[in-house]
């Protein structure tokens, strides 16, 4: 007799043998809705988005459970073909390791959009991996009889396991990438609790989320060389009280992140501290500054301390 679970059918099927579980990887070149898609396939917001290329930087793990199957999604970092320096070296480290210890890939390129940065990512993908083609943004393309012929062009390139044009923005035809990727996992037990959807610490999500805001809120003044170091994470009941530095490589870009009178930065703290309450359902308290660590983007150590792999 096999055992009931009845709060949790997941387990319940795991129990009958019949549940899979496994790892996929969300992949593809810079901006072409790789965040966007996890946060739509798992129901909240966890990954950061932009239109700025670069915006993921380090690998963002999302748990979704379903009534027989539990997917491990691993956002990546944009595969990167230029900006060779340290920071796009372990950039690419953590998409290659990603995708040498998942079950599954996705990979995602724009409707209409198959370039050779596209082809490079495709490339680095093991040939022995089940890949699904994500043709993602298929609401942007203005003439909708284009499709066909472009997934016969982009198949061409690789034997996809299967093929899905959706809109991770709006949200369509997810559900129809979700079913088609279940038979692909491995047959297992859950690997994490049903309730949780990200094994990312919040700690970590706070320099995201503030990062996040970073992007947004300058635009095209960003400089490339821009971090975030959370110094101090403190939880007092329901309150948390977090200290974040901003890092810029250079004196000019300090007064770029302020702002006359600190009203930028004013803006960008505020703006993600109300993000950061809704993640975590409380109250935040969070005090931003701004520090010039010059070269930090090209120097192993500093990338290492800042919580690069």
């Amino acid at each position: 007799m096999n055992e009931q679970h009845p709060d949790n059918p997941a387990l319940g099927q795991a129990a009958e043998g019949a549940f899979r579980a496994g790892f996929v990887a969300i992949v593809g070149r810079p901006n072409v809705g790789k965040s966007t898609l996890l946060n739509r396939l798992i129901g909240q917001k966890i990954s950061i988005v932009s239109s700025k290329a670069q915006t993921t930087r380090h690998r963002v793990t999302g748990i979704l459970t379903e009534a027989g199957a539990q997917f491990v999604f691993v956002d990546t970092p944009g595969f990167q073909t230029h900006h060779r320096n340290a920071l796009n070296r372990s950039m690419n480290r953590t998409v290659s390791q990603v995708l040498a210890d998942v079950d599954l890939v996705f990979f995602v390129i724009e409707a209409g959009r198959f370039t050779d940065d596209d082809r490079k990512v495709l490339s680095v993908i093991p040939e022995s991996s089940s890949v699904i083609l994500v043709i993602n943004k298929v609401d942007q393309l203005k003439d909708k009889t284009r499709l066909l012929p472009f997934i016969d062009q982009v198949r061409q390139a690789r034997d996809f396991t299967e093929i899905v044009p959706l809109s991770a923005e709006k949200g369509r035809h997810v559900d129809e990438l979700v079913k088609a990727a279940t038979p692909l996992l491995p047959l297992g037990t859950p690997l994490y609790e049903e309730d949780e959807v990200t094994d990312r610490s919040e700690r970590f999500l706070a320099s995201e989320f503030l990062r996040e805001k970073l992007f947004r809120l300058l635009g095209d003044e960003l400089p490339y060389g821009i971090a975030v170091e959370i110094e101090k994470f403190e939880v007092e009941g329901n309150l948390r009280r977090i200290h974040a530095a901003v890092i810029v490589d250079k004196p000019g870009h300090k007064s770029m992140v302020i702002g006359r009178g600190g009203e930028k930065l004013k803006r960008i703290s505020s703006e993600a501290r109300v993000e950061l309450e809704k993640l975590f359902d409380g109250k935040v308290f969070l005090e931003v500054w701004v520090k010039v660590k010059s070269g930090w983007a090209d120097d192993e150590r500093a990338l290492k301390s800042l919580g690069y792999e």
